[in-house]
C-alpha cells in the first residue's frame, strides 16, 4: 500500500511541477480527455502554432499562440494502437535531456489520468499523422500496421509527411492521406505475410503491401 502511495504522489508531483509547465511550452500537446459522444478517453493531439485567423485584429493578434487540433485517437483503434502511443511518447524528454517517461500516464489498463502531456516535434509529427491516417479505416490490422511503420519513421520523416498530408488545401490532403494509408497499409483484403516486429523476435501477421 505504501508503495502504491508513494508511486501515486510521484506521478502528482512530477505532473504538477516538471511535465505541466512544459505543456504550455512544448510545440505538441497530447490530450487526454473525454468526449459525450466518443468512448473513453479520447486522445486529441494538439499543434502549438501562429493564429491565421486574426486578420484586422492587428500583427500582435497575428503572432499570438494557440493549440490546433490535429488528429483523435479513441475506441477500438486506441486500444490497438496504445503500445505504439506508448513508444512513440516514450522518447519525449524535458531540455535537459531527462525523459519525462509520459507512458506511465498512458497505462496498458485503464487509463485514468485526464490532462495535458507535451510532446516534442518527433512525437507530435507522428501522432498527428498516425490519428490523421487511422481516420475512416475500419480494419484494425491495418490501423495497427500504420501505427508500427509511422513509429519508424525518423523526425524528418514524420514532420515531411504530416506536412504532406495537413499543409496543401483540402483536396491535396485528402489525396495524400489516401496514397500514404495505402503506402503503409496495403488495402483491404490484401494477403497477409509476415514481417519483422520491432524488437527483432517473432514477426507477426500483417497485410501486404
Amino acid at each position: 500500500m505504501a508503495s502504491k502511495k508513494v508511486k501515486e504522489w510521484s506521478l502528482e508531483y512530477d505532473l504538477l511541477h516538471r511535465i505541466g509547465p512544459l505543456s504550455g511550452q512544448f510545440p505538441w500537446v497530447l490530450r487526454v480527455t473525454e468526449h459525450k459522444d466518443k468512448p473513453v478517453p479520447v486522445l486529441v493531439v494538439k499543434e502549438r502554432t501562429t493564429s491565421a485567423d486574426d486578420a484586422g485584429q492587428g500583427a500582435q493578434s497575428q503572432n499570438k499562440k494557440v493549440l490546433r487540433d490535429r488528429g483523435f485517437l479513441y475506441g477500438q483503434a486506441l486500444r490497438r494502437c496504445l503500445p505504439v502511443v506508448r513508444l512513440i511518447v516514450a522518447g519525449v524528454s524535458d531540455k535537459a535531456g531527462v525523459p519525462l517517461e509520459l507512458p506511465r500516464f498512458l497505462t496498458e489498463g485503464r487509463i485514468s489520468f485526464r490532462g495535458n502531456l507535451p510532446l516534442d516535434e518527433e512525437a507530435g509529427a507522428k501522432l498527428a499523422l498516425l490519428f490523421k491516417l487511422q481516420e475512416r479505416v475500419g480494419d484494425m490490422d491495418r490501423v495497427e500496421l500504420m501505427a508500427w511503420r509511422v513509429e519508424r519513421f525518423s523526425r524528418e520523416e514524420a514532420v515531411y509527411w504530416m506536412s504532406r498530408t495537413s499543409q496543401f488545401g483540402e483536396p491535396a490532403n485528402r489525396w495524400a492521406q489516401a496514397g500514404m494509408r495505402m503506402m503503409l497499409g496495403g488495402q483491404p483484403g490484401d494477403r497477409l505475410h509476415p514481417e519483422p516486429a520491432p524488437d527483432g523476435n517473432a514477426a507477426p501477421e500483417v497485410p501486404a503491401v
